[in-house]
């Protein structure tokens, strides 16, 4: 049977690293389900047994919330539930209770914002997201989610907006980094490259211990096809980054590998040739 608060675990993991690498732009909820035990997917492997107890479940929780509607462990049963049955429409009313009975807990309200973007509701999503920014400007998974959609948007200016307003708000170059790295990628969602890596080296510069913006130049060089720089980074970022992220970073670096460079057949040469010529490299 999977563990029935795995999903508590995978939210604690997905906000730890999306805070700490302030870089990538997919859906926290996303990155959740991915995480393992909710996955939609898993679902689809459930054995007929688990499945009807899962479905017996749900309702022991249900007729438990008709009769305590704010009962926590009931509500995170029941979306725990729903979630490994991959019913992510039936998760979003529990959570959004769970989320209300625990305002202190602002990634709550992040989550309920990344289901209702997952489910296409992007001006639900939009004021989840805005509500834990009123809150905590530098809540970089909020800002993460609501950069997302204007960038989907098509809004680029607005979400360099959000960014701006939130970097008014820190206090030490340590809160302002993941920020910064977010306006980075924005920059590059424009083309704007050079502006991003701008961003990168800056605070490269400022902090040579954090993993983080080496990581992110690294990943700009690799779309731009700079294969060798790129693992040479990711290489640095390996050796700078906390051993929880090191396996995540090294599975980038073997992807990353160019492209070996071979020496071509050795053939006969005629006996004009020039003895000394360097052999010839395949391309």
């Amino acid at each position: 049977m999977l563990n029935r608060h795995r999903w508590v675990i995978n939210l604690v993991v997905a906000v730890s690293l999306l805070a700490l690498t302030g870089f990538s732009l997919f859906p926290l909820f996303n990155f959740v389900l991915d995480g393992g035990a909710v996955v939609a997917t898993e679902a689809n492997r459930l054995s007929a047994a688990q499945t009807s107890q899962l479905q017996s479940q749900i309702n022991g929780y249900t007729q438990v919330l008709q009769k305590e509607p704010e009962n926590q462990v009931a509500l995170k049963g029941l979306l725990d539930a729903r979630l490994q049955l991959g019913d992510i429409k039936g998760s979003l009313a529990p959570l959004e209770k769970i989320a209300a009975l625990n305002p202190q807990t602002p990634n709550y309200t992040v989550l309920v914002a990344q289901t209702k973007q997952y489910l296409g509701d992007r001006e639900g999503a939009t004021a989840s997201y805005r509500t834990v920014l009123a809150l905590q400007p530098q809540n970089i998974n909020a800002l993460q989610g609501l950069v997302s959609l204007l960038i989907d948007a098509k809004r680029p200016e607005a979400a360099m907006g959000v960014v701006q307003t939130a970097l008014k708000t820190v206090a030490t170059d340590a809160d302002a980094t993941p920020i910064k790295l977010l306006m980075a990628q924005i920059y590059l969602t424009q083309q704007r490259n050079a502006d991003a890596l701008g961003i990168y080296d800056a605070a490269i510069e400022a902090n040579k211990q954090d993993f983080r913006p080496v990581l992110a130049k690294a990943l700009v060089f690799k779309q731009m096809g700079n294969l060798t720089q790129a693992q040479s980074l990711m290489s640095t970022a390996v050796d700078l980054a906390p051993a929880e992220y090191k396996d995540q970073i090294k599975q980038l670096v073997q992807a990353t590998q160019p492209p070996k460079v071979t020496s071509a057949p050795s053939k006969v040469a005629p006996a004009q040739s020039n003895p000394t010529a360097a052999p010839q490299v395949a391309k």
